[in-house]
Formats: structure tokens, sequence, C-alpha cells
């Protein structure tokens, strides 16, 4: 079974995700903690980011994957926390839009979904990566709202950023998903749409299982 769940930055896709993985008991794939994994490992090898070819030989070799906590290991190096900074942030929708990078994200997210049960969150996973998927939903919410959500997370973790830039990282990142030649953020002409926000995780996770359960 593939729970395929849509939409741009912090509008409750990865919390929402790994909730309903768990009350079905099933696997959480976190699509965007991939691209943030290889954003990271191509600043660390000081790729030049717009090099195709050199992006091309560096994922060649790469080895991503989960463990049983849903932490993230970039060749073997547990990248979760490193990869959550404003500064990967910023460059992850640049490195995401490179072809060479989404064939190889969707290549690795095939295998799995071939492999288990589980829930994909990402921008694309009802368009591209799983177009059949048997379940498919869309979350959006105010950007003002979306912005509160990831400046609230970011100062948390110490992170010395303001709201005003925050809100100014998401619009750009909306623009630049949206606008991307390949594999676009968009809603999926069959994905059930919801609008986050005034929700709380529990009632976007009781909505969703609801949907399962009565198909």
């Amino acid at each position: 079974m593939i729970i395929a769940i849509d939409g741009p930055s912090a509008s409750g896709k990865s919390t929402t995700a790994k909730e309903v993985a768990k009350r079905l008991s099933i696997m959480h794939l976190d699509t965007g903690a991939m691209y943030r994994a290889v954003t990271w490992g191509i600043k660390q090898s000081s790729i030049n980011i717009y090099d195709d070819n050199a992006i091309k030989n560096y994922l060649y070799n790469i080895e991503l994957y989960f463990d049983e906590n849903n932490h993230i290991y970039l060749n073997n190096r547990n990248v979760s926390d490193v990869i959550r900074t404003v500064d990967i942030s910023e460059q992850v929708s640049i490195i995401s839009a490179r072809p060479e990078v989404r064939k190889k994200m969707v290549e690795i997210q095939r295998k799995l979904g071939r492999e288990f049960s589980c829930v994909l969150e990402g921008r694309d996973i009802g368009t591209v990566v799983f177009p059949n998927a048997e379940f498919k939903f869309f979350l959006n919410a105010d950007v003002d709202i979306r912005a509160k959500r990831r400046f609230s997370e970011l100062k948390k973790k110490n992170e010395k950023i303001t709201f005003d830039e925050i809100l100014k990282n998401i619009k750009n990142r909306d623009r630049m998903d949206s606008s991307r030649v390949h594999s676009p953020l968009k809603k999926a002409k069959d994905a059930i749409e919801i609008d986050t926000t005034q929700l709380t995780i529990n009632d976007q996770v009781d909505k969703i299982l609801e949907r399962i359960k009565n198909k």
C-alpha cells in the first residue's frame, strides 16, 4: 500500500506522515530529507550546484538509507540534524530541480515502495513517483502560518534567523518548486486536498486515516 502526501514547505507533511505511518504500523519515507541529505553532501564535497556532470558523478556512488528510527544516513553518516538548517533550506530547491538528482531519488523511492507498504511525503509523490498510489493527499496552509511553524521549529534549534527571513525563504521555495521544469510541486488530479491552516497535527492525521478506512 502506498500513501502519498504532497504539499509545500511547512504544511505539516512530515509530522503528519510520520504519525499516519505509526498508527498504521507501516514505513514512513521522508523524501524531503533525502533531497536535503544530497544537498548537504554536494555542499560538503564543494561541488558546483550547477555542474550537472559533477553532480551525476557524485550521485553514482552515494548510499542513502533510513534506519529503524527513521534517521537518514548518507554514506553511513547520520545526517538527520545537519540537513535541517536554514542554509540547506535555501539550497535544496536548486539541487532538487537538477534532473540527475530527481532521477536518482525517484529510483530509490520506487525501490523502497516496491518492497514495503509506506507513507511517502514530498512534492511530486502523487504526480511522478507513484502516480498510481492507492491514496493521495495534498496538504496546504496559509503562507504566514507555514512561516510561523517553521520559525518556531528553528527557534527551538537556536537558529539565528528572523520571521521575515523565514517567510521570504518559504515564498521563494514555493515559487521555485512550482515553476521548475522537472517534477514541479502540484496537486495530483485525484488527490484529496486538506487545508491545515486551522488544524492540529492530530486533526490532519485523523482526516487522512478516516479517508483511508472509509475506502
